[in-house]
Parts: structure tokens; C-alpha cells; sequence
């Protein structure tokens, strides 16, 4: 008899960043959480592949981010939520 186990894969806390607008582009979201030192590592680790967005791969940097969305990088992550005033 065959027995199917599931394995789970543990994901790291995601530390959440606030956003004051509606949505966030990828780049932007990546330099606002220190995730990435510049604009231009930003974009190279999004084009590289290396950059998750809600556990699939994302290599669009202009990516429209929204409160909920979670953005993993280098074994950290990061979730998109509302500021609160």
C-alpha cells in the first residue's frame, strides 16, 4: 500500500510594510522595505528571479502590489498592508 505524505513548507514571518496608497509597484515595494539597497539591485533581483510574490515567481517589476499581498526575498518576507491613521 502506498501512503501519500504532504510536506509542508515552512515560510518565514512576514514582517509587514505599510502602504499609504492604493497599490505599490514590485521595485518600489522591494526599496520601501530595505529588502533591496537600490533601485537598480531591485530590478535585477525581481528580472534574476529571485523575488516571490504570494509563493509564485515574479519577474514583472511593475507589479501592481495590494494590502494582503506577501513578497518573499532571500529567505525573508514581506506583507503589503494598510497604514493605519
Amino acid at each position: 500500500m502506498k501512503v501519500k505524505v504532504k510536506a509542508r513548507i515552512k515560510r518565514p514571518e512576514a514582517e509587514e510594510i505599510p502602504i499609504v496608497t492604493e497599490y505599490i509597484k514590485l521595485d518600489s515595494f522591494l526599496k520601501l522595505s530595505n529588502a533591496a539597497e537600490s533601485g537598480g539591485i531591485a530590478k535585477s533581483v525581481i528580472a534574476d528571479g529571485f523575488v516571490r510574490v504570494n509563493g509564485e515567481v515574479c519577474t514583472q517589476r511593475g507589479r501592481k502590489l495590494r494590502p494582503g499581498d506577501t513578497v518573499e526575498l532571500d529567505g525573508a518576507a514581506y506583507r503589503v498592508v494598510t497604514e493605519e491613521k
